[in-house]
C-alpha cells in the first residue's frame, strides 16, 4: 500500500499536537480576549494596566484572579467603569465572583450572563442598571449573594428567583421595583431587604422573619410592618387564606372550625376540675412535707437556703451555660445548713480585712433564686434582707480535704483583677461548699449573643463585641501572669459575665483545680484544644484555642455546639471550610452586616481568632500577643455603628489578599 501523501500527514501532526495541548490555555486566552473586550467597552481610561504583554496576564491585571488556569474572579468597585456591560462578558464561564459595584455602568443586564453558571457571588449595587430583573438570573443557581440595589431596575420580583435555593443575601432595595412580592422561599436566606422600592401588599410568610428595616418605605404590610388590612392572624406560619386574609376570605370556614359540639365542651369542664382538684392535692401535700423538714431543721439547729424552690433559670436558650456561666437547671435542692449551725462554720471573706459586710445567716435568708447549672455546680442569685445582691455557686464533686480546699480558695481570693469577677467569701463543711461572688447584673456574653434573636432585638455592634473581647482577653492575660502553669481552665462565652455598662469579666477562674474527673471530662465541648486529654491539667495554649473559640464565636454569632449540630465538625473547622470557599462574609454575623468601616477589622479579628484556634499548641499566640492584636485592631479607626445599605464586607477577599 502507498503511503499517504505528505499534506495529510501534516494534518494528522497537528491535529495530534493540538490534542495535546493543556485545555487551560486555550480557555484563559479566551477569558483574556473577553476582559480585553469589557475594557473597551466600560473601561479604557479606568484600566490603564490591562495589557495583554504584561507578565502574568490577565491573572495579573487589577482585579483578576484566577484558579486552575481560568479567570473565576472579577473584583472593580468603584473603579470608575461607565458604559453598558458588553455580552463578551458572558464567556468568563468559570467565574465565581463578579464584583462591579459603585461604578456609572447603565443599561440592561446582557442576557449572555446566564453563561456564568459558576458564579457565586454577584454584586452589581450602586449603579444606574435599568429595565426588568432579567430572567437569565434565576438560572444562576450558584448564586449565594445577589446584590442589585441601588439601580433604577423597574417591574416586579420574578416569582423563577426561587430557583436559586442557595442564595443567602438578596438586596433590592433603592430601585423602582413594583407590585407585590411573590412567594419568595429561600431555605438558606440571612440577608435581605427591598427597602425604598414602589411594591405593596402583605409580606409573603417566609420573609415574615425578616426585620421591619427589610421593608421600609414600601406600601408593603403584614410581619413586622403590622397586620394588613382585614388580616386575621398575624402568624407567619399559618396556611392557606386565613394566613394573610387581607380581604377576609375564609374567616366564615374559620369560625366553624372553631365551634366545638356540647359533649367536647362537657368533657373539657370535667377535665379541668379534675386536674384542678390534683393540682390543690399536690400543693397540701407539698405544704405538709415543707412543714416538716422546717420542723427537724429547727430542731437541729440549722437553716435553709431558701434556694429550693422549683425556680425556672432566667436563661432558658444559653445551653450549658446561664446567666453567671453556670447553665440550665429547672431546681435546685435546698442547701442543708444544720451541720454549719453545729460545727459553728462561718463564711471566710476576702478584701480588706476581710470585713464582713453579712454572715452566713443572713445569706441562708436570703431570697434566691436559681441562675443555672453547669460544670462546677449550681450558681444562685441572692438578695440579702438588706437590698445587697450577690450570687452564690454551690459546688458539686469537690472531695478535697478542708485544708486542701482552704489553700486553694486563698491562691483564687488572691488574684485580683478588674476584668475577673471578684470572688468575695467562701464556706466549707463536709457536705456543702459555697462560693460568693460579685453579681453580674447583665449576665453572659452567652446570654448577649445567643439569648434573643428576634425582630425586636437590639444588635449587638462591632465597638461591644471588640469591647468585651479585649476586655477578657486582658483577664485571661492576668490569670496567665501568676505562673508559669497558671490557666483558666474553662474559657466560654458563659464564663464571661457583664456589668451594667457592659464591661466584661471572666468568671470562674481556678475551679478547674476544684472538681474530679466526672466534672472535668464533662466541660468545655467545642471550646477544648485538640491536644487537651485530661481537662484538669490545662495549658496556657489550651486557654488560648478556647479564647480562639470564643472570638470566632462573636464575629459569627454562632455557638460551638451549634456548628456542631449544623455542620457535623467544630467551629473552627466550619470557618475554614467557609473562607477555603472565598465565602468569607458568609461567615460574620448577619448584625455586624450592619456596620460600615469596620470590615477590615473584622477579617483581622478573624484572622486573629482562627491563629488562636490552630491545631497545634506552638502555632498559637500567647495572651500578651493576643491582647495586643485586639488593642491594635481597636485603635485601628474610629468604629462606626452607623447601618450601611450596602455592606462592603460582602465583596471582602478572605482572611488575607490574594497573591
Amino acid at each position: 500500500m502507498a503511503p499517504p501523501p505528505v499534506w495529510l500527514r501534516l494534518l494528522a501532526s497537528a491535529i495530534l499536537l493540538l490534542a495535546c495541548l493543556p485545555g487551560g490555555a486555550p480557555d484563559l486566552a479566551a477569558d483574556a480576549a473577553a476582559l480585553l473586550a469589557f475594557r473597551e467597552a466600560v473601561g479604557r481610561s479606568a484600566l490603564p494596566t490591562w495589557n495583554s504583554s504584561a507578565p502574568g496576564a490577565p491573572c495579573s491585571w487589577q482585579g483578576v484572579a484566577c484558579e486552575s488556569g481560568r479567570v473565576d474572579e472579577l473584583r472593580l468597585p468603584g473603579a470608575g467603569l461607565i458604559g453598558q456591560i458588553p455580552a463578551a462578558l458572558g464567556n468568563l464561564t468559570a467565574l465565581h465572583t463578579l464584583s462591579l459595584r459603585f461604578n456609572a455602568l447603565s443599561g440592561p443586564l446582557p442576557p449572555e450572563l446566564a453563561g456564568l453558571t459558576e458564579l457565586r457571588n454577584l454584586y452589581l449595587q450602586g449603579n444606574d442598571f435599568s429595565g426588568e430583573i432579567p430572567p437569565f438570573v434565576s438560572s444562576l443557581k450558584n448564586l449565594v449573594r445577589l446584590n442589585l440595589a441601588g439601580n433604577k431596575f423597574t417591574g416586579g420580583i420574578p416569582l423563577a428567583l426561587n430557583n436559586l435555593s442557595r442564595l443567602g443575601t438578596l438586596y433590592l432595595e433603592n430601585n423602582r421595583l413594583t407590585g407585590e412580592i411573590p412567594v419568595l422561599d429561600f431555605p438558606n436566606l440571612v440577608q435581605f431587604n427591598v427597602s425604598y422600592n414602589q411594591l405593596n401588599g402583605s409580606i409573603p410568610a417566609k420573609l415574615r422573619s425578616q426585620p421591619a428595616t427589610a421593608f421600609l418605605a414600601t406600601g408593603l404590610c403584614g410581619g413586622p410592618l403590622g397586620r394588613c388590612p382585614g388580616e386575621i392572624s398575624p402568624s407567619p406560619t399559618a396556611e392557606g387564606p386565613a394566613a394573610g386574609n387581607a380581604d377576609g376570605a375564609g374567616e366564615n370556614d374559620h369560625s366553624k372550625k372553631k365551634k366545638l359540639s356540647g359533649g367536647a365542651i362537657a368533657g373539657i369542664a370535667i377535665g379541668a376540675a379534675a386536674l384542678l382538684l390534683i393540682v390543690l392535692v399536690v400543693l397540701i401535700l407539698l405544704c405538709r412535707g415543707k412543714k416538716a423538714r422546717s420542723s427537724e431543721a429547727a430542731a437541729a439547729g440549722g437553716k435553709q437556703m431558701e434556694m429550693g424552690a422549683a425556680a425556672e433559670p432566667r436563661d432558658k436558650s444559653l445551653g450549658e451555660g446561664g446567666a453567671n456561666g453556670n447553665g440550665v437547671a429547672a431546681a435546685a435542692p435546698a442547701v442543708d445548713a444544720a451541720s454549719a449551725a453545729a460545727g459553728g462554720k462561718k463564711l471566710v471573706f476576702f478584701g480588706e480585712g476581710g470585713t464582713r459586710p453579712f454572715d452566713l445567716e443572713d445569706l441562708l435568708r436570703a431570697s434566691a433564686e436559681v441562675l443555672g447549672k453547669g460544670t462546677f455546680g449550681t450558681a444562685y442569685k441572692a438578695v440579702l434582707e438588706t437590698g445587697m445582691t450577690v450570687a452564690v455557686k454551690r459546688l458539686k464533686d469537690v472531695n478535697l480535704q478542708e485544708t486542701e480546699f482552704r489553700e486553694k480558695m486563698e491562691a483564687i481570693g488572691a488574684i485580683d483583677h478588674p476584668n475577673l469577677v471578684p470572688l468575695m467569701a467562701y464556706y466549707f463543711s463536709k457536705d456543702e461548699k459555697l462560693l460568693v461572688y460579685e453579681y453580674m447584673p447583665m449576665g453572659s456574653l452567652s446570654a448577649l449573643l445567643h439569648g434573643n434573636r428576634g425582630s425586636g432585638r437590639t444588635p449587638f455592634n462591632w465597638e461591644t463585641r471588640t469591647g468585651i473581647a479585649l476586655a477578657a482577653a486582658r483577664g485571661i492575660e492576668y490569670i496567665h501572669s501568676t505562673g508559669p502553669s497558671a490557666a483558666h481552665g474553662n474559657i466560654k462565652s458563659s464564663n464571661i459575665l457583664l456589668t451594667k455598662s457592659y464591661q466584661a469579666r471572666v468568671s470562674d477562674h481556678g475551679l478547674a483545680l476544684l472538681v474530679g474527673s466526672a466534672s472535668a471530662t464533662a466541660r468545655v465541648a467545642g471550646y477544648r484544644a485538640p491536644e487537651v486529654t485530661d481537662t484538669r491539667k490545662v495549658s496556657q495554649k489550651a486557654d488560648v484555642y478556647s479564647f480562639g473559640v470564643l472570638l470566632l464565636e462573636l464575629l459569627t454569632g454562632k455557638a460551638p455546639s451549634q456548628a456542631l449540630n449544623d455542620d457535623g465538625f467544630d467551629l473552627p473547622r466550619w470557618v475554614q471550610s467557609v473562607v477555603k470557599e472565598e465565602w468569607t462574609a458568609e461567615v460574620f454575623d448577619p448584625e455586624l452586616l450592619r456596620y460600615q468601616n469596620v470590615e477590615e477589622d473584622m477579617v483581622q479579628l478573624l484572622q486573629l481568632a482562627t491563629d488562636c484556634a490552630a491545631q497545634y499548641p506552638d502555632k498559637r499566640p500567647s495572651m500578651p500577643d493576643v491582647v495586643a492584636r485586639i488593642e491594635a485592631i481597636s485603635k485601628s479607626r474610629s468604629l462606626a455603628s452607623s447601618y450601611q445599605d450596602q455592606p462592603s464586607i460582602e465583596d471582602g477577599d478572605g482572611m488575607s489578599p490574594r497573591p
